[in-house]
């Protein structure tokens, strides 16, 4: 570390009360501004500088900034080994391989930061985890770029890997130092075309008047302005998070003073100590996009519609889709969207034959990866589990009653709708602070306690409404849709569109129960008709079945 370089950042923290750490990695993403414009200005026909650039300011930061020699340590392990890996490693296995071995080394850090047990300190553990991302992406698209183009999606093909890349290449991408230590995460692909400009080639056949503009010789566009408005806006958060969070903390919802409050405004406390976490992921994921946008490699094409140039390729957040949410899955596509097209990619679709649609081993396997990536705090599981039936319950709710609030064809809303969303978005972002909770808290005894304190009323409205739904009151409500909507044909759970899961949350956990039971008849009957002794089980023995096979309890 620079001798002396902590002095300003004690000072610092002395006035605004946050940790030298934190004010450190602010300070990372705000020099990564002009360092990015220095970037942007070396030469395309040198991609070889830019690299050795990007890989110096991230040695800055590690070392001269943090001293995180064990910081580098972490990240040379996991880049040598994906490397080699991809490199030596033939077959269909080795994007597995890959995975797991990134995965074990990240569960290391994971387990070392839980004994530690300081969240104010600063450790390699959230560059780790940007990084099994981009790796373990990296296996797949070697593996892809290793098949046949007949057998692989579009997506596949755009994303595939023909070649390997050469060390320098690769140190860059795993370096990239605007999105070093908290993403976005980006595929090599991005990288490989920012770096020899292919990304910002104009689609043929488009008006000369709406290509974006460039300076001088450089064909990456200006991207000025749309950085310094991401930069001012998640200066913005940060800056309502440090007030925030003086009037709104752990230590509020732990301490003796929160139950004296009424029960409304201990909901409301907990509803504003989420807001206030989300209000320093809103200003870190802002600052250190608006830093990718400036280098250019936030560029993602000419809007067909409006002619613009678009800066979306690395959203990581959405805060007013959150904020706004009426259902969870709105709520939970707009929170770290990199992380989820991550396991939709390399995760739900990779583990499902070809051909075949992505059921409950896929939302298992997803549900898995994204509880072990984000760590082994309980309060995570907590979170995850909870979660998970919240999803169960907003969408039959979503399907059962949602329509009677639209006209019978479904394509328009009635008057009384309004009323609908109103109550939605109440309940959402009431069910969500509480479930979240545990996520901010983090130990089990912790969450515990805050859930007591407001009655675990989550967790009652969730276990109501889904015996609501478990009971006749369903099929009555079924009934009256089919009255209501006769003539027009009502779709069918077949027909409904099922979304990929989300943060690793199965979209409908009841159809992977009703699936995993469909597979267990399946194997009962193919063993019979080989002349086994297999018969149905009794209801007990197909309960333990369909737990085993979804890897939670019924």
């Amino acid at each position: 570390m620079i001798p002396y370089i902590d002095i300003p950042f004690e000072y610092a923290a002395g006035i605004t009360g946050a940790s030298v750490d934190e004010l450190k990695l602010i300070a990372s993403f705000l020099l990564s501004y002009p360092l990015a414009g220095v970037l942007k200005r070396i030469p395309d026909s040198k991609p070889y500088q830019k690299n050795l650039f990007i890989i110096g300011v991230s040695l800055f930061y590690l070392v001269g900034l943090f001293d995180l020699w064990s910081g580098i340590r972490t990240i040379l392990i996991s880049s040598v080994g994906a490397y080699a890996i991809a490199a030596y490693v033939q077959g269909p296995l080795m994007p597995w391989i890959g995975f797991v071995f990134l995965m074990g080394h990240m569960s290391f850090s994971h387990i070392y930061r839980l004994i530690e047990n300081d969240p104010s300190k600063f450790d390699i553990t959230g560059a780790q985890m940007v990084l099994v991302m981009k790796l373990t992406a990296f296996c797949w698209n070697v593996q892809d770029g290793r098949l046949p183009e007949r057998d692989l999606a579009e997506v596949q093909k755009e994303r595939a890997i023909r070649q390997l890349p050469s060390l320098l290449d690769y140190a860059g991408y795993v370096l990239f130092f605007p999105s070093l230590f908290i993403g976005p995460s980006f595929d090599y692909i991005d990288y490989h075309r920012w770096i020899e400009t292919s990304m910002f080639a104009v689609p043929p056949g488009t008006d000369p008047s709406l290509a974006p503009r460039t300076r001088k010789k450089r064909k990456i566009p200006q991207s000025s302005t749309p950085a310094t408005v991401k930069a001012l806006a998640g200066l913005g958060w940060i800056f309502l998070f440090l007030k925030f969070d003086g009037w709104y903390n752990t230590n509020l919802v732990l301490g003796p003073q929160y139950m004296r409050y009424s029960f409304l405004r201990r909901v409301w406390i907990l509803e504003m100590l989420g807001f206030t976490t989300r209000l320093r992921y809103y200003g870190a994921w802002s600052l250190s996009e608006g830093a990718c946008i400036l280098s250019g490699l936030g560029y993602k094409g000419i809007d067909p519609k409006t002619g613009r140039v678009q800066w979306s390729r690395l959203q990581n957040v959405n805060p007013w889709g959150i904020e706004s949410a009426q259902n969870s899955r709105a709520y939970l596509e707009n929170w770290n969207m990199n992380t989820n097209n991550w396991l939709r990619n390399y995760m739900y679709l990779r583990v499902t034959p070809k051909g075949k649609r992505p059921g409950f081993r896929a939302s298992l396997a997803t549900f898995v990866t994204s509880a072990f990536w984000h760590g082994f705090n309980p309060g995570y599981y907590l979170t995850f589990v909870l979660a998970a039936f919240v999803q169960t319950v907003a969408k039959n709710f979503r399907r059962y009653v949602r329509p009677f609030f639209l006209t019978p064809d479904g394509q328009r809303a009635l008057p009384t709708k309004r009323y609908y969303d109103l109550a939605s978005y109440l309940a959402t972002q009431a069910i969500f602070c509480f479930t979240t909770a545990p996520f901010v808290l983090l130990t089990l005894s912790d969450s515990l306690h805050v859930w007591s304190c407001v009655y675990f009323y989550s967790v009652l409205a969730v276990a109501a409404s889904m015996a609501f739904f478990a009971s006749p009151a369903k099929l009555w409500l079924v009934n009256k849709l089919e009255e209501r909507n006769h003539p027009v044909v009502r779709r069918s759970r077949s027909q409904e569109t099922i979304g990929q899961p989300l943060m690793g949350l199965p979209s409908d956990p009841e159809r992977d129960v009703d699936e995993a039971v469909r597979e267990i008849r399946k194997e009962v009957e193919a063993r019979s008709r080989r002349g086994g002794s297999a018969t149905m089980p009794s209801g007990e023995e197909m309960k333990g079945m369909v737990e085993e096979k979804i890897g939670r309890a019924l």
